[in-house]
């Protein structure tokens, strides 16, 4: 397990440390400095810009800065705040960084360090428009300390000028890198020891665990009814595809059954493409399934959707089916963010200020599981369980790969008395497909390409654990 932590219970370890605040400044700079080595490829002769705020971060950055600089590289720095903003623990390594020599200012850096604001700030109106001009200024990597300046290390939310990392050095795992804006302006984040035992999480962070505990491998006494049936309500004369996709994404999560339930014109098409598949005409007299997945491409049909939960089985609610009749505690929603925000009143922007926060309290007044879409996937149980999904790519982002989804988590469902661990499992294979079938570099990808991938994660997956 990867727990997630809050401002707030990172403080409450920094204070149970036993340990003086300079001496984890001194663990942490160094950290941050062994980091810049390696993104410079050496130290002598670098040339490397600080920018440093008042607080401990600044002096994290600082120190950083004059330890580089005792190996020989030209640093230069400035206070984004002010000169009379300077932290306390500052002054010795500004005394050092003083005695060494220093870049030309403004020129040509090897590295950035960014200091400016920690992760609890909220000063950050005042700092960019000189953030700004930093990036203007350098147009070399970008190392981040703790957080990167402007970015809420709670919520992941990022202030309008925020700076982009292109690594993050933290000293916790911070949720709020992980999640929402905040993941993309943190790059990649490294997790430094530098004594901190936090104990109360704010979330968890999905990993190649929770995916092969959904994956449940079948043994060899096994046959296909119980490797799960799953039922799928799906397609319309508008959205043939979307039964297409939801199908598909079930057969290649290794259900053992697809019944799919459609009109006439689609349930023929899905027939032609996947014989697999048992296709017949849509009715409320619904064949057996252990497991259901409605609504991908369905268009209006309330009663259809209300005869699905009244069976009461593990169920994915998609697409048009959000928002229709009583959930369960055995449903997984999964919305994107417009979705959720007609569902549950909470306008786009709060939506993506706090991608697990509300998340977590919609999945405890619905009562249900909550897979809230997005380039960060969030999943949030009815008990107040929050997992962030780290695997997707900004390349999942076009039409159809949520119906991929929907079919992959209902694959899912009938291997899991949870619904969370096949929706946080699910998450977790089809962010990893999505990478798989975008490449390195990555192009362009259908959501069919994303299908096509999932056997592939599901055997990282396994050979990971």
């Amino acid at each position: 397990m990867r727990p997630l932590y809050g401002v707030e219970e990172i403080r409450a370890a920094e204070a149970a440390t036993g340990v003086s605040e300079a001496v984890l400044i001194d663990r942490a700079s160094t950290a941050v400095a062994r980091r810049a080595a390696a993104m410079t490829g050496g130290v002598y002769g670098r040339q490397v810009l600080v920018c440093a705020g008042p607080g401990n971060n600044g002096a994290d950055a600082l120190w950083a800065g004059a330890k580089l600089a005792a190996r020989g590289a030209a640093v230069d720095w400035a206070f984004a705040l002010g000169d009379d903003r300077c932290g306390e623990h500052s002054g010795e390594a500004l005394r050092r960084l003083r005695r060494s020599p220093r870049a030309r200012p403004f020129a040509r850096y090897d590295l950035v360090i960014d200091g400016i604001l920690g992760s609890g700030a909220r000063l950050w109106d005042t700092a960019p428009d000189w953030a700004l001009r930093m990036r203007e200024l350098a147009t070399c990597p970008v190392l981040a300390v703790d957080v990167p300046s402007g970015v809420d290390a709670d919520t992941g939310h990022a202030a309008p000028g925020a700076v982009r990392a292109d690594v993050t050095v933290t000293f916790a795992p911070r949720i709020g890198l992980y999640v929402g804006a905040g993941a993309a302006h943190a790059g990649l984040v490294e997790v430094a020891d530098i004594g901190l035992r936090p104990r109360v999480p704010s979330g968890l962070l999905a990993q190649a665990f929770h995916a092969r505990l959904a994956l449940r491998p079948p043994f060899g006494d096994t046959d296909k009814y119980r490797r799960g049936v799953v039922g799928i309500v799906a397609g319309s004369e508008r959205y043939p595809g979307a039964a297409m996709l939801a199908c598909r994404g079930a057969l290649r999560a290794g259900c053992g059954y697809v019944r799919l339930l459609a009109p006439r014109s689609v349930a023929d098409a899905v027939r032609a493409a996947f014989p697999e598949v048992v296709a017949a005409d849509r009715t409320t007299d619904l064949p057996h399934a252990d497991a259901w997945v409605v609504g991908p491409g369905l268009g209006d049909e309330p009663e259809l959707v209300a005869a699905v939960l009244a069976t009461g089985k593990p169920t994915v609610v998609d697409a048009d089916a959000i928002g229709v009749g009583t959930v369960h505690e055995n449903v997984v929603l999964t919305p994107h963010t417009g979705e959720f925000a007609r569902l549950t009143g909470v306008s786009r922007e709060d939506a993506e200020r706090d991608r697990a926060g509300v998340a977590r309290k919609a999945a405890a007044d619905l009562g249900c599981t909550v897979l809230l879409k997005g380039t960060t996937t969030v999943v949030a149980s009815r008990q107040g369980d929050v997992y962030v999904n780290p695997t997707g790519t900004p390349f999942l982002a076009t039409a159809g790969t949520g119906d991929v989804l929907s079919g992959v988590v209902g694959a899912l469902l009938p291997r899991n008395d949870v619904a969370e661990n096949a929706a946080v499992g699910g998450a977790w294979l089809h962010g990893l497909a999505g990478r798989l079938a975008a490449g390195d570099p990555a192009v362009a990808i259908t959501a069919m390409d994303v299908a096509e991938r999932i056997p592939e994660a599901a055997r990282i997956a396994l050979a990971a654990c």
